[in-house]
């Protein structure tokens, strides 16, 4: 796994051992960040259940003013720390060792512009996430908030927390999914 551009470009990225994590395929990274590369420069961005944090260290490489990064594993906090010191991006990163649901509390900004989502597949995760998102302030209608999860994953629950699904991007095996709060009714 590597960086795929920006100022940490080509740079090799460690990633825990075992299959406790999943590390998104560099193809599959590649085509996100290409949906989202406006965005991206001098956003805040979040990396939930971050795994080696490559997720996020793509988009402080592609110029996010600073990152979070939320992960319970040991294994996998430690690749994060390894990976912002090989990219050279730790003073813009935050990253907690803890579940994503106590991590989402301890984050400091008026709005978070970028959320990244990718827990384990088939774990009720999803749900209780976006639960929490709907209660955090800095989660705003111009959050964007991307999940990646199976094909057959479907998202009709996120209506119920105030999110709705703006766009799908399918692959072989998974897919993203776009959400963002619904504007309040007038």
């Amino acid at each position: 796994m590597r960086v795929i551009a920006g100022s940490a470009r080509r740079l090799k990225l460690v990633t825990p051992e075992g299959n406790d994590t999943r590390p998104t395929q560099d193809r599959i990274k590649e085509t996100l960040f290409n949906i989202i590369q406006n965005q991206v420069p001098g956003s805040v961005f979040a990396d939930l259940y971050a795994g080696s944090g490559g997720i996020g260290i793509e988009a402080l490489s592609r110029g996010a003013s600073s990152a979070y990064f939320i992960e319970n594993a040991q294994n996998a906090y430690k690749c994060i720390l390894e990976n912002l010191k090989t990219t050279h991006l730790e003073d813009k990163a935050t990253v907690f060792k803890q579940d994503v649901v106590l991590g989402l509390r301890g984050i400091r900004e008026k709005e978070v512009d970028i959320i990244f989502i990718d827990p384990p597949y088939h774990a009720q995760l999803y749900e209780r996430t976006l639960a929490q998102l709907s209660a955090m302030n800095y989660v705003t209608e111009n959050t964007m908030i991307i999940v990646e999860c199976g094909l057959d994953m479907d998202f009709s629950f996120a209506d119920e927390y105030g999110f709705e699904v703006t766009r799908e991007k399918n692959y072989k095996t998974n897919k993203h999914v776009f959400l963002q709060r619904k504007a309040p009714n007038p």
